[in-house]
This record gives C-alpha cells, structure tokens and sequence, in this order.
C-alpha cells in the first residue's frame, strides 16, 4: 500500500541555490564570448564562475521583505519629520549648506551607481554576480529616492535644493563625484567593482554615512538620519560584494594580480579626491560636530583599511600606491577647499562663513599641527581684510582645474604645506594640469580617456565667452539667493525668524 509522506523540507542551502544559481542557464545557439563580450577586454581571466560564494545568502524573497520593512519605517519617519516642522529642529541654518551638496553631489552618485549596476549584472555571465549585482541596483536607486524624498522638504522653504540634478552636471564642485563616477561607469565590469564596490563603498561610503549622519543627530536633522542609516544597512553587503569580487579575481588566476593592484591604486586615490568634499562638510559645516574628519579618518581609512590590505596580503596585494601622501593630506584636505570655497562663493550653491572663534578653537585642538599654524592665519587675514574694505572677501580669477579629478589644484606639496601642488604631462601636443602625483599617474596610464573629459571652468570661458551671469543661469543658480556669505544669506534671516515665531506666542 502506498503511503503518504510529507514533502521534504528544503534547507537553507538548498533553498537560496533555487532562487539565485538555478535560475541562470547556458547559452546553445550565442556562444559565450557573444553573450557576455565585455569579460574579455580587460585581461582578468575567470575559470569558474561557480567558484564565486556569496556572503549573506540572501535571496529575493528575502530581500524584498527586507527592503519592504525598511521602507515603512523610513516613510513614518519622514511624513512625521514634515508635520511637526522638522526643518526648524536644526540647530543651524549653517547645516543646511551640507545638505545642499549632500543633495548635488552624492544623491546623484547612487543614481549612477544604480544604473552601472544594472549594466555589470548583465555583463557578468555568473549566476551568483547577477543577482548580487541586481539587489545592489535596487538598493542603489532606492538610496536615490529616499534621499531625495528626505530633502525634498527643505526645499520647500529654502534656497539652494531647486536645481540639484543640473547642479551636479554642470557646476565646478559638483563635477568632482560626477567625473568618478562617468570614469567607473565607462569602465569594464571588473574595474567598476573595484571602483564602486571597493573605492566608492569601502573607503567613501563608511566614512560618509556613519560620522556624518551622526553629526545629522547631532544637529537635530532625523529626516537626513534616517535615510543615512537606511542605506548603512544596505553598504554593509555593498562592502562584503567588492570584497568578495577582488578575492574571486585573484583566487582565479595569478595573472590578474597586476591588473588589480593596479585598480585598487587608481580607485584609492579618485576615491580621497571624491572624499575631500566629505572632510569640509565635517570639518566646517555642522554647527555641532561629533568628530572632525582626522577622527574619522583614523577609525574608517587607517583601522579599517589597515585591517583590509592584511587580509588582502595573502593574494599579494600591497597598500595603494599613493596612501602615505594621503594620510598626510587628511590634516590639511578640508581648510584647503573650504578657504578655496570661501573666495569662490559667487559660484556655489550653498552659503558659506568664515569660522567663528569658537570653531576655529575647536579646529585647532582638533588639527594641532597644522591648523594654527597654516590656516588660522588665513582666516584672520580674510577677516581684516573684510573689516577694512566693508566687503566680503572674493576672488574672480578662475581655478585652474585637475584634468583627473576635476577639483581647483589647491592642495599642496607632499611635506611642504607652503606650495601649492601642480603637476602636468604633455599628450598629442596639448599640455595638461593635475592637483598631484595620483592624477598624474592616473592621467598617464589612460591619457585618451581623459583628454575627453567636460571641465567646467574651460566651458565657461570658451563656450560662455566668460559671461559670468549666463553661466549662473546656465547651471541654475540664483545670484544673491543661493550663493554668497551665510551671514546676510535669506536662508539665515528666513531660519531665525521662523524659529522665533515658533518659540514665542508673537
């Protein structure tokens, strides 16, 4: 007689290989090389794409539910944030200016994340790279949406959110995350793993969404926390999926050990240009801070990185080229462009100010070698200067640009904090200009890559024939509104006299 028995319970290993490696297939009438054609150029040779192991297990199902969850919290949050007049919870209107180039410049980083994400994911011909490249896809657009949505509030009542997507294609400091991620995304599949999966979320996005969305509490701003620490959830399989895509590439073959120091070299330091911007807002823009960006550096570059590059060691892989000038460069990075920020505040779209005694006092314990020493200077002579003349401190002579990294050539020399650092290389005839040895470098080994790249500056002078008030039109930017000094900004006049009304019964 036959007797009934109840179906098998799948387990965990047997259900995530269902809902990810079993749904792939092989090719019959495409060969492989026409199917996934850009594997091949970059020179990495994979021998089994079955070898590739995913960390979390996660599957869709999964995932959704995940995702789905998090999203009711993140939207409860915000709807409440806008009810009760969150925006009047900060403790500064000064904030608001982090906000602004949070909005133009990484918001729209996720957007391009998203969609080289879903390129790779096609590209790569492994099952478990396809799903793994389809939920960060998702995840990344997400991170867009959330973020904008968050933001989108203070736009309602104040300057300088309006524009943000023309922002970041077409304004000087903007350029800097927009060319990062236009050079990964016009890479193969595997340097863009290494670009995103390994510069943009181990080395940016830590020291991004955890220092400074705690300087966002801290600040009294829980609509920017909570979309913060959604997405931190997100990066940690982020981190694990570049993590994982360098060991895959060089457990498979030794040849492709150059090719990803290489990578790692090159995305390291883009990575420190992208971070510079992230030094200021820390350092500079939140009125109350929970640690400057030396601190922070110390806990997610050299602890972190420290602990990263002796794990990798074991494949043969060294610290990035380049990593001793940046540790020196973390003491100086965010005075350099905020000063640069300052004098060309005409062509910003945020407020900015000179520190106040007490920030300054705060920075010189912070930075004790250097800020006394080479900035505080600085500061105080801007000062006279605007005491003397009555007028805020400009300069309209335009920056000269880095080829590579697109920011003004500001910094300075490796160990001479006194001159500013130039470097240039001469392709085809023309001559270019770099801010240092790293874009140099990078310059050099992809020159024909870089000579194509849009610099805003050039662009105002050849094509606007230096008409300053078209370019603010051309790039969104209103004059007197969403520029200038902080100090006579109506974004603080608005901000201080809507605070007043809400704490008296006037």
């Amino acid at each position: 007689m036959d007797m009934k028995t109840a179906a098998k319970k799948l387990s965990l290993k047997d259900k995530y290989k269902l809902f990810t490696r079993d749904l792939g297939w092989e090719p019959t009438y495409r060969s492989h090389e026409e199917v996934f054609p850009y594997v091949q150029y970059e020179g990495i040779k994979i021998h089994d794409w079955d070898k590739w192991e995913d960390p979390f297990r996660l599957t869709m199902d999964a995932y959704w539910k995940y995702q789905a969850e998090k999203e009711r919290k993140f939207y409860a949050i915000i709807d409440a944030h806008a009810q009760n007049n969150g925006h009047l919870n900060i403790t500064d209107a000064r904030y608001l200016s982090a906000l602004k180039v949070f909005l133009q410049a990484i918001s729209p980083a996720e957007y391009s994340a998203h969609k080289g994400f879903a390129r790779v994911g096609r590209e790569f011909p492994g099952v478990g790279t396809q799903v793994a490249c389809q939920m960060q896809a998702i995840d990344e657009i997400r991170h867009a949406q959330t973020q904008i949505h968050a933001l989108s509030n203070y736009n309602k009542f104040y300057n300088g959110f309006h524009a943000f997507a023309e922002h970041r294609d077409r304004i000087w400091y903007t350029s800097v995350a927009r060319s990062f991620f236009d050079d990964a995304m016009s890479a193969g599949p595997f340097e863009f793993m290494i670009a995103i999966g390994f510069s943009f979320e181990y080395v940016l996005t830590n020291l991004l969404f955890v220092p400074f969305m705690s300087g966002a509490a801290y600040n009294g701003d829980m609509a920017t926390v909570t979309f913060g620490f959604s997405a931190q959830s997100d990066e940690a399989r982020h981190m694990t999926l570049g993590l994982e895509c360098i060991k895959f590439m060089l457990e498979q073959d030794p040849d492709n050990l150059p090719i990803v120091q290489a990578w790692i070299d090159k995305w390291f330091w883009r990575g420190i240009r992208v971070l510079s911007l992230v030094s200021t807002m820390m350092d500079y823009m939140l009125p109350k801070r929970v640690m400057s960006w030396r601190e922070a550096w110390n806990i997610y570059g050299i602890e972190n990185g420290t602990a990263l590059f002796k794990d990798l060691a074991r494949y043969g892989i060294r610290a990035p080229k380049g990593w001793d000038q940046a540790e020196e460069a973390i003491d100086h990075m965010s005075h350099q462009l905020m000063l640069g920020l300052y004098q060309w505040k005409f062509g910003t779209s945020f407020h900015v100010w000179i520190p106040s005694d007490e920030d300054m006092d705060w920075l010189s314990k912070k930075y004790p070698t250097t800020f006394d020493k080479y900035y505080r200077p600085r500061w105080e002579h801007i000062k006279k200067h605007e005491a003397a003349t009555g007028a805020p401190f400009n300069n309209f002579g335009l920056p000269k640009l880095c080829q590579c990294c697109q920011l003004p050539t500001l910094f300075t020399e490796p160990g001479d904090p006194t001159l500013t650092c130039h470097r240039e290389s001469v392709y085809k005839g023309d001559r270019y200009h770099f801010c240092s040895d790293g874009c140099k470098d990078v310059f050099d080994n992809e020159p024909e890559k870089y000579i194509q790249a849009w610099l805003p500056m050039p662009g105002l002078m050849q094509e606007l024939k230096g008409d300053l008030g078209a370019w603010m039109d051309w790039v969104f930017l209103k004059d007197g509104q969403d520029n200038g000094d902080f100090a006579t900004s109506q974004d603080r006049q608005n901000f201080e006299q809507w605070r007043a009304q809400s704490t008296t019964n006037q």
